[in-house]
């Protein structure tokens, strides 16, 4: 299971701020991050809101090597696959009653 640790996010959210996809969808993990951390142990120990956000990880770390992690030009981010990662996470907000804010493009 991928998983980005809090400093992982934070970086990303910062890293794609101005990215027209990858910013909505580093947000809208860091949301669901914060939201787990206000409802639970938190993030790192509450598997589910992780494993719902998986392909959100992905779409943000691909496979994690240097040209992913640099924070270039990312053409494979498409609207698309951000709202294909999005099914399992507002899955996931739906059945626990999660309140936080899903980043729309």
């Amino acid at each position: 299971m991928r998983f980005m640790n809090r400093w992982a996010i934070t970086d990303a959210v910062r890293l794609y701020e101005d990215h027209p996809v990858l910013g909505p969808a580093t947000r809208t993990l860091e949301n669901l991050a914060d939201w787990a951390n206000a409802n639970s142990d938190g993030w790192c120990y509450w598997p589910a809101p992780c494993k719902a956000a998986a392909k959100l990880q992905e779409l943000i770390q691909r496979d994690g090597t240097w040209r992913y992690a640099q924070g270039g030009e990312r053409p494979d981010a498409t609207v698309a696959e951000y709202r294909k990662a999005l099914a399992p996470v507002k899955a996931f907000r739906t059945r626990r009653g999660a309140d936080f804010e899903i980043v729309a493009v």
